[in-house]
């Protein structure tokens, strides 16, 4: 009997894919030579990653003052970038946690890169904090473990221990789920792996996988477990992440917007990386009826809702000021605006607030070279958004005598550059030794939008 297409639903994977086709095209990357392309793309990143490991370890044995640091700006790119790529790891586990248990089949497709996305985003984002702990190599203190060093503990009240913990469950999390959805493909590429090594590595990381019944059930039960699990990681993470601010008592800063705030602010990020990474994977991939057009706009549309709530958060931000009339709240929102970094404030509000109103345009929405400049505008601007509220709350302080200026040194942008490198280059490697797109998933939704 023919099959044909549903007119009421559309089918999520093009081209009318056989389980063999999914398997051999998914397979493909991981069983040819890296082309030149990835070749170049890899010794890039892992050349800026390298520059980034010598300015880290630099700033190790010199100390942290080798920061453009002083004693009003306190936090300045480390905080920065360690907020920018813990929003990056958002993401993810929505993708992965959250519309699974809301049963979206469309993210079969991108949900296994954008797992390795935020791993990777989140090994990032660790870095920052253990170099300004100035001795990172005493960075075990802060785990709550018994120790012989008498009545000395860790602040318990202290959100930067928060961090530790949420970071460190969000990171163990992830992984976790991200390698109980790969066991399904781990033993695939095993039955496929010609090299003897391939075949015992392969078996090795599939756990022991026979594909029965019996197997499959258990792996789905401990997968909705683990969904279920993750699901919370996405409110609690970045909530607590923002209460390093909340908690003071520093205008700009000490605001109950803050944790729904930022959580849509990392939702905001964290699919604006996807785009752009989906859209050149799918690409140099050869994955176009995979990772299809409907899979872009159903992320931009997640993009343009949650950019809308990060909007509406910088109107209530200085509605509240003013509201206030709290003559330090006010000074801090007009500094923002009218003061040195207002260059700052108004690329934040240009890339997060203005550019993502095109996306209200589905031509737009489609149209993939557009949607991958909103994606790396967006992402400038979430960078610029932790930026602005970092600095101009601490540069212009109580007392006018203690103002300053606060300026990278050459040392913080390489470190920055680093954590680049270090993320592309985990990701190439990603690509290239694991499946991009979860194959067993994807052959589940084949049927989606067709009739026998």
């Amino acid at each position: 009997m023919s099959m044909h297409f549903s007119v009421l639903r559309k089918p999520i994977i093009h081209g009318e894919k056989t389980l063999a086709q999914v398997t051999t095209d998914v397979a493909r990357p991981l069983e040819t030579r890296p082309t030149i392309l990835w070749w170049v793309a890899f010794l890039t990143s892992f050349s800026v990653l390298v520059i980034g490991v010598a300015a880290v370890t630099y700033q190790i044995m010199t100390g942290i003052g080798t920061w453009g640091l002083n004693k009003t700006v306190g936090w300045a790119f480390d905080i920065t970038n360690f907020v920018f790529w813990v929003g990056i790891g958002h993401a993810g586990t929505l993708i992965s946690a959250i519309l699974f248990l809301f049963r979206q089949r469309w993210r079969t497709s991108i949900n296994r890169s954008a797992e390795a996305m935020t791993i990777f985003a989140v090994m990032c984002a660790g870095i920052f904090p253990l170099i300004h702990l100035g001795r990172p190599w005493l960075f075990f203190w802060i785990a709550p473990y018994p120790n012989m060093r008498g009545p000395l503990w860790v602040n318990f009240r202290s959100p930067l221990l928060w961090d530790f913990f949420a970071i460190s469950t969000y990171f163990t999390i992830s992984l976790v789920f991200w390698y109980i959805g790969l066991m399904p493909d781990m033993a695939t590429l095993r039955d496929r792996a010609k090299s003897k090594i391939k075949k015992a590595v392969y078996a090795f990381m599939s756990f022991g996988w026979d594909g029965s019944t019996r197997t499959w059930q258990r792996y789905e039960t401990v997968y909705l477990l683990l969904a279920a699990l993750a699901t919370p990681l996405v409110l609690s993470v970045h909530s607590i992440v923002s209460m390093d601010f909340a908690t003071s008592v520093i205008p700009g800063w000490h605001s109950t917007i803050f944790p729904p705030y930022f959580v849509a602010g990392a939702v905001f990020s964290g699919f604006a990386m996807v785009l752009t990474l989906m859209i050149i994977a799918r690409k140099v991939l050869n994955y176009e009826e995979y990772i299809t057009i409907d899979h872009i706009e159903k992320m931009c549309k997640i993009v343009l809702v949650t950019g809308g709530i990060v909007a509406l958060s910088y109107l209530i931000e200085i509605f509240m000021a003013w509201y206030s009339v709290n003559e330090y709240e006010r000074f801090v929102f007009l500094n923002r605006a009218l003061g040195p970094y207002a260059w700052a404030f108004w690329t934040m509000i240009t890339c997060n607030v203005l550019i993502p109103q095109l996306l209200w345009f589905k031509k737009i929405r489609r149209s993939l070279v557009i949607v991958f400049i909103i994606s790396i505008f967006v992402n400038i601007g979430m960078w610029f958004e932790r930026f602005v509220i970092i600095v101009t709350s601490l540069h212009r302080d109580f007392l006018p005598s203690s103002w300053v200026m606060y300026k990278p040194t050459i040392i913080e942008i390489a470190t920055l550059a680093g954590s680049f490198g270090l993320f592309f280059t985990c990701f190439l490697l990603f690509v290239r030794f694991i499946p991009f797109i979860a194959i067993g998933e994807v052959k589940g939704v084949l049927n989606y939008g067709k009739n026998k």
